[in-house]
């Protein structure tokens, strides 16, 4: 088994890292003057950094480690559809006009996704389909529902109901009682996208510095100087996309939106198998979720979030565990990769935007969404700076409370939290 961990802020080494060569950028070591500073080389802060360069604007992206390295580069691939939050989630609270906005808004995010893979011709292994199913039978009818109400009222046609035999026939386990199926999605290797983004972005113009922190983020006389270990940069606008790994550079940020911890193990290659034969990706009704897919040389890709510790024998011990209990027939088989890395969440699991008086835009908290979400959030802040404010507003709007305990005591409440939905997930 590879364990050889390959980044500074994650354990375990990703099956990705083995599928994709990542060329390195240089430390910031100078004075610079930009338009914008991006802290943070993941989907947000990369996409923000392309589109701003294409429209023009002098950019430079700070981070702290490598492109990828965090969530955007280790996740599990899954793209979705819609937010994160279903629409009749959604609509009580903020009623239909603004729940349908949000809709389109992300499947405008989808098709942006789509586009950029398909005009620059990328090798992301973009497969189509996801599947969604109940661990529980008293679940079912909201699948059912689910289509009814994307089809009636979202004009969403992609997505069809599936009752038990059918499930079991397009998952290769009886383990789970129906589901929908999503033909308007996929799932990709998601390091492959984060490579490409900082590839496109240089090639636009952007300056991209690795290995970069940011030590200190001031303002003075309508600019913004971010100074690292060998260099500063002055800019009028700020961008922190640093969504899981950043801390300290702005209280709202760090107040509102929280990393956890997502695992994932991949197989050895599984050869001729009935496991997933469509290659669609899938994911279950759990609470703490566990989603799983097949990479193009036949592994399962498997991620749950039981593993609350660092140590990658744990992940490697609980994902087989896992594996097991869904496909009993693959107990015992072989993990060529474990590894780990965080995820941001917000109270409410939608995204968190937010612009302080100075100009210092902080946007995070996808909470599992973020391989279209997180791009887009990109595009849409590049776009608020071109002039174009009102859909980068539609998440700025959103109503997300702050995480109780404030940053020393939210991680002990919200592994309680887990903890008591890993219980019920069970019963």
């Amino acid at each position: 088994m590879d364990h050889a961990a390959t980044s500074p802020i994650a354990p375990g080494r990703s099956y990705y890292e083995d599928t994709v060569e990542r060329p390195d950028y240089p430390k910031l070591a100078e004075r610079r003057q930009v338009d914008v500073l991006v802290v943070g080389g993941g989907f947000t802060g990369l996409s923000a950094a392309l589109n701003l360069a294409k429209a023009g604007a002098s950019v430079a992206v700070l981070e702290a480690h490598r492109f990828g390295d965090g969530a955007s580069g280790r996740n599990g691939g899954q793209i979705g559809t819609g937010q994160r939050l279903w629409p009749e989630e959604l609509e009580p609270e903020i009623g239909y006009e603004r729940s349908r906005a949000l809709f389109d808004l992300a499947e405008e995010a989808k098709a942006s996704l789509f586009e950029f893979i398909e005009t620059n011709r990328l090798d992301v292994d973009l497969r189509r389909g996801q599947l969604a199913v109940a661990h529980k039978a008293r679940y079912v009818d909201d699948f059912k529902a689910q289509a009814e109400i994307l089809a009636a009222r979202y004009d969403y046609p992609h997505a069809s109901f599936m009752d038990r035999a059918e499930t079991e026939e397009r998952l290769g386990t009886s383990r789970f009682f129906g589901g929908m199926r999503d033909t308007g999605t996929g799932h990709l290797n998601p390091l492959k996208l984060a490579v490409a983004t900082a590839a496109a972005a240089a090639r636009a113009g952007a300056a991209l510095h690795e290995a970069s922190p940011v030590l200190s983020l001031t303002h003075e006389d309508g600019r913004h100087l971010a100074r690292t270990a060998q260099g500063e940069i002055s800019a009028r606008d700020v961008l922190l996309a640093t969504n899981a790994y950043g801390r300290d550079l702005s209280r709202r940020l760090d107040a509102h939106v929280m990393p956890i911890g997502s695992f994932i193990g991949a197989t050895e290659p599984l050869g001729e198998t009935t496991i997933l034969p469509g290659g669609e990706a899938c994911h279950d009704s759990r609470f703490v979720v566990r989603y799983f897919r097949k990479s193009p040389d036949g592994r399962l890709l498997f991620g749950g979030r039981e593993a609350y510790t660092s140590a990658t024998g744990d992940i490697a011990r609980h994902i087989s565990r896992q594996i097991a209990e869904v496909y009993p027939q693959l107990k015992g088989v072989e993990l060529t990769h474990a590894w780990g890395g965080h995820v941001a969440i917000t109270m409410k699991r939608m995204p968190f935007v937010d612009t302080s008086e100075t100009g210092v835009t902080a946007i995070g908290g996808f909470s599992g969404h973020g391989v279209m979400l997180a791009n887009f959030a990109g595009r849409l802040y590049a776009e608020r700076l071109a002039g174009n404010r009102d859909r980068l507003k539609l998440l700025e709007d959103l109503d997300i409370p702050p995480f109780p305990g404030g940053t020393r005591l939210r991680g002990l409440i919200a592994m309680l939290a887990m903890t008591w939905y890993a219980f019920r997930d069970r019963f």
